[in-house]
């Protein structure tokens, strides 16, 4: 059997949308996930390029989780299923794990977990997302730090399912189950990086079959990867999301696998060191 890198991309609405904390509507993560399907994203090229199978799992998008603000994002029976769906699309014949995702909304989820687990003020931790301006971005602070002293949870499993969504879910169920199967996983952006934080608070060790693959232009995500000590591969300003930057990252993986796999020492290759 010829093992090839997996590509998971998970898809989810969220019910803060309603807030105004994101320049875009809820339809949006709708159209691309079509997209995905129709071959026209970044994802499809760059899965292309890396030899990479790719995945797009869509999580009840005519269902979004609820408002974080008022009450918890999703009942511990929804949480249960969107981890559930993240562990069984895990692929047992990959020989490497990218999890990526996309979902209008997931920036200000992401920031509100990281609120929460690393603690300071939601400011700390939100950026401009998609690209809202600054009267949007003090509003996203202001729901953040409303939600985070409303929920007032700090486990790790409490934080995701308070603060998160869906599709951050079935990322972190994607990983756990990678980490059970022994399968490496390239991490992606700040959103995913949220994710792994929660299973980090859950359970430390959870993510050392885990490599950033990127740091991306969302502030808050180099020091989330600090946090979690991670050392990013790649620095090239990306906000994209969809698996991209971990994605770009495969084959720098695969091309350090291959000279440590197949290089000579000096002793084979018959190289002097007098």
């Amino acid at each position: 059997m010829i093992k090839v890198p997996q590509v998971l991309v998970f898809a989810g609405n969220h019910g803060v949308v309603a807030q105004g904390v994101s320049v875009f509507p809820a339809e949006v993560t709708a159209q691309m996930v079509g997209n995905f399907a129709a071959g026209g994203a970044a994802i499809n090229q760059l899965c292309t390029m890396a030899g990479a199978s790719l995945d797009v799992i869509a999580l009840e998008l005519e269902n979004p989780t609820a408002d974080f603000s008022k009450e918890p994002a999703m009942s511990r029976a929804e949480l249960v299923i969107a981890l559930k769906t993240g562990w069984e699309a895990v692929d047992v014949a990959a020989d490497l794990l990218v999890v990526g995702e996309m979902g209008i909304g997931n920036t200000t989820s992401a920031a509100a977990i990281a609120t929460a687990l690393f603690g300071g003020d939601a400011a700390d931790w939100a950026g401009r997302g998609t690209g809202v301006d600054d009267a949007g971005l003090a509003r996203k602070v202001d729901v953040i730090n409303k939600a985070v002293k409303r929920q007032a949870v700090a486990s790790g499993l409490e934080v995701l399912r308070c603060l998160g969504g869906r599709e951050i879910a079935a990322m972190a169920g994607a990983m756990a189950r990678a980490r059970l199967l022994r399968i490496p996983v390239i991490l992606d952006g700040f959103i995913c990086t949220a994710a792994a934080a929660c299973l980090h608070k859950a359970a430390p060790g959870a993510l050392e079959h885990c490599l950033a693959g990127h740091v991306s232009d969302e502030a808050a995500h180099r020091r989330m990867l600090e946090k979690l000590g991670k050392q990013p591969l790649l620095d090239l300003g990306l906000r994209l999301g969809e698996g991209s930057g971990a994605a770009l990252a495969i084959n720098i993986v695969k091309s350090a696998l291959a000279c440590h796999s197949g290089m000579a020492t000096f002793d084979q290759a018959g190289v002097s060191q007098e």
